[in-house]
């Protein structure tokens, strides 16, 4: 393992019946790098994510996170399927947050931010609620502490998720169109704590957005996914400005267009 490299995808195969979705798929992400993936719907972006948190298998292929294989152990020199505290072990190393917010409804917004480390980490109610505060006071949210999430606007329920999220203290973080689903007046809220995150801590952070100017602002890597594979992976500076790839060149003519 390259000493620098967190995440790295080696020759990974993902279909669905007879749709292929990552294709002999490599990638590198370094420590503490903020990569944004964009692509047009479909092209494979999400289940890239989803393959992180071991909610979908591989057909074939390697995955890494942070020195240790995603779905393999080696026991004795040898490679063998994980077993759950393996797959435990390396969930620990990845939050991530979702279009929809998934919070628990019947639980209030300090509960709800306080439950995993409490039940998956064995912190103490003490310990869980002093990290929660301080995770909800970072995205903003400090006053809702004892409110329920139907009592929270759209935005505001899905800086609950990153707090959450981020109350497993991950070393990778994910990011999936987690602005998808708000209504346009409350994305900049999330956006902005998105922001915040990724000037002022070292966690590594993948983020799949359709905002570009977000993408652009906020990554030091922008990679460009087309049909399962990379076209196009480069600086913000270079891939908004200059692509070299004509397919991205039409993607982003289109979706600046259209905005």
């Amino acid at each position: 393992m390259v000493n620098d490299t967190i995440v790295r995808f080696r020759k990974v195969r993902k279909s669905f019946g007879n749709h292929v979705v990552l294709n002999n798929f490599d990638l590198d992400i370094r420590y503490c790098e903020k990569v944004s993936i964009i692509g047009a719907s479909g092209s494979g972006k999400t289940t890239l994510l989803r393959l992180l948190m071991t909610l979908e298998k591989p057909d074939s292929g390697m995955i890494e996170v942070d020195g240790d294989q995603l779905l393999h152990m080696e026991i004795k020199g040898r490679l063998i399927p994980a077993n759950e505290a393996h797959l435990r072990k390396i969930r620990g190393k990845v939050g991530m947050v979702f279009q929809q917010f998934n919070l628990f409804p019947h639980m209030k917004v300090l509960q709800n931010t306080m439950e995993a480390p409490i039940h998956v980490l064995g912190l103490s109610r003490a310990e869980a609620e002093e990290r929660a505060r301080e995770l909800l006071e970072m995205v903003g949210l400090s006053e809702k502490a004892d409110a329920f999430p139907s009592q929270l606007s759209g935005g505001q329920q899905q800086r609950v998720a990153i707090a959450r999220a981020l109350a497993m203290r991950p070393k990778v973080m994910l990011f999936d169109e987690v602005t998808a689903a708000l209504d346009p007046e409350r994305v900049g809220e999330v956006l902005n704590v998105i922001r915040k995150l990724a000037a002022e801590t070292k966690m590594t952070m993948l983020i799949v957005t359709h905002e570009m100017n977000f993408a652009r602002d906020v990554s030091d890597r922008v990679i460009f996914l087309n049909d399962g594979q990379i076209l196009e992976d480069g600086s913000p500076e270079v891939l908004f400005t200059n692509p070299s790839n004509p397919r991205t060149r039409a993607f982003l003519s289109s979706v600046i267009d259209r905005r």
